[in-house]
């Protein structure tokens, strides 16, 4: 599939191809598990922009010159195909993503501009209702802890039990504004404790997407 001859009625089940494009395209001295993160999130937020009708900015977070020259600096084969969806308008942020955004540049194991724009696009994404690792189109939870410990490596050594991502990071926010949603004296007295240690595992979303363009060729080809 040319993502340049995308149809209007472009899904999810398209993301894997975006992402295949641009690992294609990365540039030679990008590191391959930072390329492989920013293309997961990029293809898994180039679907949902196309399927919802909203610039590419929307789905991930930043503004569109930092979005620019976060493909041209990892993809800049890419930024041909990819600059006429990034879309040009602010960036309007919730109070709960903003809070979130600051924590993860707060905990970022090195004040760089590569870790910044990671902040904003796992902060943007949070805001999606799956599993954290899953709205950033990663493989599995642990692509996510990877992230974390080389990115934000002193946020990850503070989620020392191993929580669930999302819920830890929303935790922090409440940590530090010296307020708790959770009631309970220690986790382990605490009688919803799968909320927040549970199974986190699941689907990929790119995995998935291929699954359903697989079943959709060979519904056409019957």
């Amino acid at each position: 599939m040319s993502v340049q001859n995308s149809p209007e009625g472009f899904t999810i089940s398209s993301a894997r191809n975006v992402y295949s494009m641009l690992m294609e395209a990365k540039a030679p001295g990008t590191d391959a598990f930072d390329a492989h993160v920013i293309a997961c999130i990029l293809a898994i937020s180039f679907a949902e922009a196309k399927a919802e009708h909203i610039p590419l900015v929307d789905a991930v977070g930043l503004e569109a010159d930092q979005l620019t020259d976060l493909v041209e600096t990892c993809f800049p084969d890419a930024l041909a195909w990819l600059s006429r969806d990034i879309g040009r308008r602010d960036i309007a942020r919730s109070a709960d993503e903003a809070c979130l955004l600051d924590l993860l540049k707060s905990g970022a194991g090195r004040q760089t501009v590569f870790a910044h724009r990671l902040a904003a696009l796992v902060a943007r994404r949070a805001q999606r209702p799956n599993h954290l690792w899953q709205d950033l189109g990663l493989r599995h939870r642990g692509d996510l802890s990877e992230l974390m410990k080389r990115h934000f490596a002193p946020l990850a050594r503070r989620n020392s039990h191993d929580m669930k991502w999302k819920k830890f990071l929303y935790r922090m926010i409440c940590a530090d504004a010296a307020f708790s949603l959770c009631t309970a004296p220690s986790c382990a007295e605490c009688g919803d404790f799968e909320t927040c240690f549970g199974d986190e595992t699941g689907e990929s979303l790119l995995a998935r997407g291929r699954r359903a363009a697989d079943l959709h060729g060979s519904r056409s080809a019957a």
